[in-house]
């Protein structure tokens, strides 16, 4: 399979089979990870393989039960404990522990995630992000004993796939692709393109059975809630500040 359909073909994979990733096969997917493109190729994160099977159900009980059957963790943090260790070694400066450097990790994050997970299907390992990460940032530093100066910001759960579900929808290209300058939405636009989500079989049965009157509500009042947002994003920003990233 040629990549731009092994990308097209993606699927969430969240049941998975007892089986170990091999030591050369994980190796070989974090190298494809440490290959990506990154902000002045200093690599301000780091990736904690968890494959201990206690260790596992303990991060997927953060997770809410999410990688329960996994047989890897991947939480990748933004680190600047690495950088500065080194800065310090070396009689220099230690400029790196603010908002700046937060956001350029968790988008250098971002792109090692995408090549790890690009990799892993590549040698037919499933995976699943678990955007919870954002919810239990604290109690997942405190499991994996991070220093000051690395925050979790992706968890990949891992293993060999169980299951081979359904393609998920997705929006059409004209519905994120802008030409040249941003093009805002007539009503009818956003109707048009977030048509193929409201009219997808599985959407519309979750609609259903939380009793909702249309798929935003199910994403606005049962799923992410804005009281939730709130306490989340209070609960993250005292946890970075904690990390000593933000003044």
């Amino acid at each position: 399979m040629n990549t731009i359909d092994l990308i097209n073909s993606h699927r969430s994979i969240r049941r998975f089979k007892d089986r170990i990733i091999e030591t050369e096969t994980m190796n070989r997917i974090l190298e494809c990870g440490m290959r990506a493109s990154n902000t002045g190729n200093m690599q301000i994160y780091s990736i904690i393989l968890t494959q201990d099977k206690e260790n596992i159900e303990a991060l997927s009980k953060l997770h809410f039960g999410q990688g329960s059957t996994a047989t890897a963790f991947l939480t990748i943090c933004v680190d600047v404990n690495r950088y500065h260790h080194w800065c310090r070694l070396r009689g220099c400066d230690e400029p790196f522990d603010n908002f700046l450097w937060l956001m350029s990790g968790t988008v250098d994050a971002s792109i090692a995630a995408q090549n790890i997970c690009i990799a892993a299907e590549s040698e037919g390992i499933g995976f699943c992000y678990l955007g919870t990460v954002m919810y239990n940032t604290k109690a997942i530093a405190e499991l994996l004993q991070l220093p000051k100066g690395v925050v979790p910001v992706i968890t990949l759960c891992m293993g060999y796939p169980n299951e081979q579900p359904a393609l998920s929808e997705r929006l059409p290209l004209e519905g994120v692709v802008h030409q040249e300058k941003y093009h805002d939405y007539s009503d009818e636009e956003i109707d048009k393109i977030h048509r193929v989500r409201e009219e997808f079989p599985f959407n519309q049965e979750m609609v259903r059975q939380n009793g909702t009157r249309n798929l935003a509500e199910l994403f606005t009042k049962i799923r992410y809630p804005k009281k939730d947002n709130i306490a989340v994003s209070q609960s993250l920003t005292e946890f970075v500040k904690q990390a000593g990233m933000m003044d």
